[in-house]
């Protein structure tokens, strides 16, 4: 079932957005998906360093 996220542009360059492809491709996930893959392994690490991060929002995602 997909979910109704909310948008955000990210803008980056274009070699920067070809790399991206290339290692997403490499892991069998879209570029979304690999962004998506590199922010929870961050703010997994970040909490594990400093706590966990309360959110004013009813969490829908598995952190």
């Amino acid at each position: 079932m997909r979910k109704n996220y909310p948008r955000f542009t990210l803008r980056v360059s274009s070699t920067m957005l070809e790399k991206l492809a290339y290692i997403a491709d490499y892991h069998g996930r879209t570029k979304n998906k690999e962004i998506e893959y590199i922010l929870k392994k961050q703010i997994a690490e970040f909490e594990r360093l400093y706590g966990h991060i309360t959110t004013t929002i009813e969490s829908d995602e598995d952190f």
